[in-house]
């Protein structure tokens, strides 16, 4: 019997806005509440609300906590200060990648770990395995969060007409808390949002500044109607993942089963900045290491392909799995994701190609859209960069 989605903290409120519902990794989420490309250019322009409680919080606590992780991840976790958060992956023993992650270090020897919805299980059993030996215990806390995100320019003035000014010094019982003029990005500290407790995250996956606010999913509710209430004049709309998806695209942000898989490395797709090497932590092993060493190795000989941007030349949008030609007509890679760019007004995708055929301005390469060799033009990512 097919098991039935879950629903999140924020079930009624979606519905009662008109929703459109969605299935996605096992979660009946918001795909739109109305027009996608209305919520897209919200977020780029004024603000954007959204439920991203399908995330997958797993805790990591104990004296050696940052000794698993430096273990089991391939970022040097040990290094992240209290208060902060690192953009981290967890790879197999051949190097391919399980997920991407965000790491926040709560306190010295606590940490949390946010996965992909659709990987929180595989990521949970794998830091499990991999605990064996370290003190430290891994927890599920999947159900301990709900998850909102505040994203756009006008995020910061939203969430400050809500939160409580902390002067400094900022801390609270011995640890800091969250004064948002000084709250830097991939930074998480304690705070309040309209009198309800979260854990205040300067982060996104949206490629605009943000924030994304971990709370009891009691008070979801209240907080998402507080948020509304004093983002109405700020022009904040609600938004669901099909504005998510493209936002991240222009940013040039990864999906997991998309840029991502088991099959491709960090190195593989353009991200070999995350692995850390010198690690000081268990004699610097770590799940991975010689897979992605010779990795290294083959990306800085002679990479056989490159993660791209692709900007067509006329209207049709390319999706995921279409496969890219060359002036010959011969396929040298495919699309990981594409749409419609609301930003550039036209389709965008990412796509893995030959190499030699990765370099921007590259002449004659085409996305085959069922049997029409399109023209596309080869760019760096991102396509876009918000104005700091």
């Amino acid at each position: 019997m097919t098991q039935a989605p879950r629903r999140t903290a924020l079930d009624a409120t979606h519905r009662a806005l008109g929703a459109t519902m969605t299935d996605f990794a096992g979660w009946d989420m918001p795909l739109r509440y109305g027009s996608e490309r209305d919520e897209h250019v919200a977020v780029r322009t004024r603000a954007g609300l959204f439920d991203l409680s399908h995330m997958g919080e797993i805790t990591v606590t104990g004296p050696r906590a940052a000794d698993l992780l430096d273990f089991a991840l391939v970022g040097n976790i040990g290094g992240v200060a209290v208060g902060r958060a690192r953009y981290t992956m967890i790879c197999n023993a051949e190097g391919g990648i399980l997920d991407d992650l965000i790491v926040y270090r709560l306190a010295e020897t606590a940490y949390m770990v946010v996965a992909n919805a659709a990987n929180a299980q595989v990521v949970l059993d794998a830091l499990t395995e991999r605990a064996d030996g370290f003190d430290a215990e891994v927890r599920d806390d999947r159900d301990a969060y709900a998850l909102l995100a505040v994203q756009g320019p006008e995020s910061v003035g939203i969430l400050k007409s809500l939160s409580p000014k902390h002067s400094a010094p900022l801390v609270q019982g011995g640890a800091p808390i969250a004064d948002l003029d000084g709250l830097k990005y991939y930074a998480g500290l304690p705070g309040t949002v309209a009198g309800v407790e979260a854990l205040i995250a300067r982060t996104g996956y949206t490629g605009e500044d943000g924030f994304e606010l971990f709370v009891r999913p009691a008070d979801a509710p209240a907080l998402w109607e507080a948020l509304t209430a004093a983002g109405k004049d700020a022009g904040l709309v609600p938004c669901g993942l099909s504005c998510r998806d493209t936002l991240r695209l222009e940013a040039g942000m990864p999906l997991y089963g998309h840029e991502l898989t088991t099959d491709t490395t960090p190195f593989d797709a353009g991200l070999g900045r995350v692995v850390k090497f010198e690690k000081t932590t268990n004699g610097g092993d770590f799940v991975g290491r010689a897979a992605l060493e010779a990795a290294r190795d083959r990306a800085e000989a002679s990479p056989p392909r490159k993660l791209v941007g692709l900007i067509a030349e006329g209207r049709r949008v390319p999706r995921a799995g279409y496969p890219v030609v060359g002036p010959d007509g011969a396929v040298i890679g495919e699309v990981t994701s594409g749409a419609p760019s609301p930003t550039l007004g036209k389709p965008v995708a990412m796509a893995y190609v030959d190499a030699a055929h990765a370099a921007p301005g590259t002449a004659g390469v085409a996305v085959d859209i069922r049997g029409t060799h399109e023209p596309y033009e080869v760019v760096a990512l991102p396509f876009y960069k918000r104005q700091k």
